[in-house]
C-alpha cells in the first residue's frame, strides 16, 4: 500500500515523496503478529527510561517492517485524572516520570545529536519519525471528559502539562500533534498563542505540528459546522499538516480560495511547507521512498517479544501481599496438588492488549499472536501440578481443594471517549468471581486495567492484589513474576484512589487520601 501510494506522489510534476504515519503506540499495534508492548500507564510503573528506549527502538523496526516511516507516538499526556478514556496512554500523573520516558522518541528516532535541539532527527532509514501529543494540556480535562476544556492556569499548563514537550524537542522530535481539548475554552486547534508564539517561537521546535483525526473540523460545534472558518483558524494558528481522511478535496479548494483571496498569507503556507520538506530531507525520503522489504523479518521477532515480556515484569505493581505482613502469599510455589485460576481475563489476550490493538478499540479474544496469562501460568508450573481453569466457577467447581487461586479480572479493551467512566468500578462479573474464589481457597488477584480502579470493597476478600496494566501480547510476563523467578519491582506511576469521589486526587494535593499513594509498590526477591 505506501509503495503504490508512494508511487503515485513521486509520479507528480515536483516528484516530492509523502509521509506515512501511523498510531504504533504500544509496539507497531494495527498489524497482525506485531509484538504488543505494555500500554504506556504500565511503563510509567517501570521508571525506566532505558527500557522505554529499547521498546521505541523494536518498535521503529516493527514500523518500518512493514514500509511505514513515520509514527504517531508518544503520547506524552500528564493524565491527572482516571476517568479519562485514554489515561493508559499516560505515563505518570507526575510530569516528572512522563519526562523521563520521553526516552522513547530517541529509540524511535535515534540519539539526537547534542547541538541540534529544536531540529528534527531521524537517524536513518531503520529508525521512524515520532510524534510528542497531544499538544498541550489532555491530560487535564474537566471530570476526565475525552477532548474536553482544561481549566487551568498558565502556570499550571506550564508546570504540569508543558514540561514533556520540553524534552521532547530536546530529543529532536520530527512532529508533535495538536489535542482536540480546548484549553480555558479555546480549541487547542485555533490556539496560535500556544502553537505558534510559544511552540514554534519560543520553544524553538523546528519539525511540523499535525492537527489530530479531524481535528480543525472540531473547532466548532457541531464538528464541520464552518469549516472554511475551521480552515482558516487552524492553519492561521500554525497547524502544518491537516488530517482529513474524507473530505479532502473540501480542504484543498477551500484553502487554496482563502491564500488567493490572501485570508491566509502566503508567508503561513510557506513556513508549512518548509518544515514539511525539512522533517522529510531529515529522515532520508528522498534517497530512499521506498519500503525496504529486507526489514519484513523485523515484524514481531522473537527478541522483540522477550524485550515486551521483560517490559511486563517490570510494570507489575504488587499492592498486597498476605492478610498479614508475616504471611505473604508471593511468590507462589511452582510444586502444588491443584491450583484454580479463574475470570474473564485470564485466558484471553485481545483483553490483556487493551484498546488500540489490531483495531481502533481494541476487542476480546484471540486477536493476535501472543501468550495469555493462563499459558504463562501453565508454563511455569511445575509439570505435576494440576492446573484447574474456570472463567467463571460454579461452586461444584469451588468445592474442590485447591493450595490456591488465582483471579484475573479487569476492564474490557476501549480507547479514547468510549472508554470515559465517572465510576471506575470492576466490571461485572469481575467482583463477584472475586469474592467467590477467594471465599473458597487463597487467592491472588491480578487486574487487568487501563487505570485504578475500585478495589476498596474487596481488599479484605484477596490474599493479594497485583496491578498488571494492560501488559500486551507477552502475558508469560505476568507468571515469571507470580511464580518468583523474578522480583516485584513496580510502583504506581498513578495515586490508587478510594473512592470516585476523591477525583481528581494527584500526589501533592492538599487534601491526599489514597488507598495506595503514589510510588506505592511491594518487592520480592526473584531468583533469576
Amino acid at each position: 500500500m505506501v509503495t503504490e501510494m508512494q508511487k503515485g506522489a513521486l509520479s507528480t510534476r515536483l516528484g516530492i515523496p509523502i509521509i506515512y504515519g501511523i498510531d504504533a503506540v504500544h509496539g507497531h499495534n494495527n498489524v497482525y503478529k506485531a509484538t504488543i508492548f505494555p500500554h504506556n500507564v504500565g511503563l510509567g510503573a517501570t521508571r525506566d527510561p532505558d527500557l522505554v528506549k529499547r521498546i521505541g527502538e523494536a518498535t521503529a523496526l516493527e514500523v518500518r517492517a512493514t514500509g511505514i516511516p513515520y509514527a504517531f507516538a508518544p503520547c506524552i499526556a500528564v493524565c491527572r485524572d482516571p476517568r479519562w478514556g485514554r489515561c493508559y496512554e499516560s505515563y505518570s500523573e507526575d510530569p516528572k516520570v512522563v519526562q523521563s520516558l520521553t526516552s522513547l522518541i530517541s529509540g524511535l528516532q535515534g540519539d539526537a545529536p547534542a547541538d541540534s535541539a529544536g531540529r528534527p532527527y531521524v537517524g536513518g532509514s531503520k529508525k521512524v519519525a515520532a510524534c510528542a501529543k497531544h499538544y498541550v494540556g489532555d491530560g487535564g480535562t474537566h471530570n476526565g471528559i475525552n477532548e474536553n476544556n482544561t481549566i487551568i492556569d498558565t502556570h499550571g499548563l506550564l508546570s504540569i502539562h508543558m514540561p514533556p514537550y520540553y524534552n521532547s524537542i530536546i530529543r529532536g522530535v520530527s512532529t508533535v500533534m495538536v489535542s482536540y481539548s480546548s484549553w480555558n475554552g479555546v480549541k487547542m486547534h485555533a490556539n496560535h498563542f500556544l502553537v505558534t508564539d510559544f511552540l514554534k517561537n519560543k520553544l524553538k521546535f523546528r519539525g511540523f505540528v499535525i492537527s489530530d483525526w479531524e481535528g480543525i473540523d472540531r473547532i466548532t460545534t457541531p464538528p464541520h459546522a464552518n469549516y472554511s472558518y475551521s480552515i482558516e483558524a487552524g492553519v492561521g494558528a500554525g497547524i502544518d499538516m491537516i488530517m482529513v481522511p474524507f473530505r479532502y478535496t473540501e480542504f484543498i479548494d477551500d484553502l487554496t480560495t482563502q491564500v488567493q483571496n490572501k485570508v491566509i498569507p502566503m508567508s503561513r503556507i510557506d513556513d508549512a511547507v518548509y518544515r514539511i520538506l525539512r522533517v522529510k530531507f531529515t529522515m532520508g525520503l528522498f534517497e530512499n521512498p521506498y519500503p525496504d522489504s529486507s526489514l519484513a523479518g523485523e515484524l514481531g521477532k522473537q527478541e522483540h517479544r522477550e524485550l515486551a515480556r521483560e517490559a511486563v515484569r517490570k510494570s507489575l505493581v504488587l499492592l498486597k501481599n498476605g492478610k498479614s505482613s508475616y504471611a505473604p502469599l508471593l511468590p507462589l510455589p511452582k510444586k502444588a496438588g491443584k491450583i484454580l485460576v479463574a475470570g474473564s481475563h485470564a485466558n484471553d489476550l485481545g483483553n490483556q492488549c487493551g484498546g488500540w490493538t489490531i483495531t481502533w478499540q481494541g476487542s476480546s479474544g484471540n486477536t493476535t499472536a501472543g501468550t495469555t496469562i493462563l499459558s504463562g501460568i501453565e508454563a511455569t508450573v511445575d509439570p505435576s501440578t494440576q492446573v484447574v481453569y474456570s472463567e467463571s466457577p460454579d461452586s461444584g467447581v469451588l468445592a474442590d481443594k485447591y493450595d490456591y487461586a488465582i483471579v484475573v479480572v479487569g476492564e474490557p479493551p476501549y480507547a479514547e471517549t468510549f472508554g470515559d467512566n465517572l465510576n471506575l468500578t470492576i466490571p461485572a462479573p469481575g467482583p463477584s468471581v472475586i469474592q467467590s474464589v477467594c471465599g473458597a481457597a487463597k487467592c491472588v488477584v491480578v487486574l487487568i486495567s487501563g487505570r485504578p480502579l475500585v478495589v476498596e470493597p474487596y481488599l479484605g476478600d484477596m490474599d493479594a492484589l497485583v496491578a498488571a496494566w494492560l501488559p500486551g501480547s507477552e502475558g508469560q510476563g505476568v507468571a515469571d513474576v507470580l511464580f518468583g523467578d523474578y522480583g516485584f519491582t513496580g510502583k504506581l506511576p498513578r495515586t490508587w484512589f478510594k473512592s470516585v469521589d476523591q477525583l481528581p486526587m494527584n500526589v501533592g494535593d492538599a487534601h491526599y487520601d489514597p488507598l495506595f499513594p503514589f510510588g506505592f509498590g511491594l518487592t520480592t526477591k526473584g531468583t533469576k
